[in-house]
């Protein structure tokens, strides 16, 4: 590992969900994800899944036949076979890949340029880019903190940065337009117990993720179900993630 890729591993949070793959949101998130994502697969021979701690939000991209190879910096995230290595130096050549999905990776890319840069390199002509993002740089609280981020986005900063690397947006959109009231909400309220500070805590190694009675987490996916009726043909106007398919020419 080189020192850019060291430093870039002690700068993030790991992911909760290595420790509690049925949380609610990443249940609703494979749901969203693939509605609106799945159908800018096509038929694949190669696969690349950048960040694959997050795995159980994205076992329906690895449906496809042919080759699927899961990177992680975090190496309690990859499965038997896996890479682990940073995003900001990916260790695979020039066009090796059809589709690279980086679901919730982005933000915790600094430079955020680089990472992107190289997952357009990987990229075979023609090549896919799945991508999500959580959304609102006013919605930054200590839990942004804990998991390491760098940054939150609207859909038009998310298609700014993909279209400096080289890649066409196809398909922009925000999710989780349901819940958002309670997301904001929460939100607010973490802030107004943190307090005003423009000192940044370090992250955890393992995010301790916010809980939910049952019968909320059943009302969250209920609210989350309506957010995939509608991405089936619309695009949603707000939401606390966003989603991107991009296509490299």
């Amino acid at each position: 590992m080189t020192e850019t890729e060291a430093d870039a591993a002690t700068a993030r949070g790991g992911s909760a969900s290595i420790g509690q793959p049925e949380y609610w949101w990443y249940v609703a998130r494979s749901d969203l994800l693939r509605t609106v994502l799945a159908e800018h697969v096509g038929s694949p021979a190669r696969v690349l899944d950048v960040g694959s701690a997050d795995g159980p939000s994205v076992s329906w991209l690895r449906q496809h036949d042919g080759l699927h190879v899961t990177m992680d910096i975090d190496p309690r995230g990859l499965a038997a076979g896996g890479v682990c290595g940073s995003a900001l130096q990916l260790p695979f050549a020039d066009h090796s890949f059809d589709v690279v999905g980086a679901f919730d990776v982005l933000e915790h890319c600094e430079p955020e340029d680089v990472a992107l840069r190289e997952i357009a390199r990987v990229l075979a002509p023609g090549g896919r880019l799945l991508m999500s993002v959580p959304a609102y740089t006013w919605a930054w609280s200590d839990f942004d903190d804990a998991n390491g981020h760098h940054r939150r986005y609207t859909v038009k900063r998310a298609e700014r940065a993909i279209a400096a690397a080289g890649l066409q947006v196809e398909r922009s959109t925000y999710a989780f337009a349901g819940v958002f009231p309670f997301f904001a909400a929460e939100r607010v309220a973490r802030r107004a117990r943190a307090g005003v500070s423009k000192d940044r805590t370090a992250p955890e190694d393992i995010v301790s993720l916010p809980q939910v009675p049952a019968w909320m987490s059943k009302m969250f996916l209920s609210l989350s179900r309506v957010d995939r009726r509608v991405l089936r043909k619309r695009d949603l106007p707000f939401g606390s993630s966003v989603l991107v398919a991009a296509k490299k020419a």
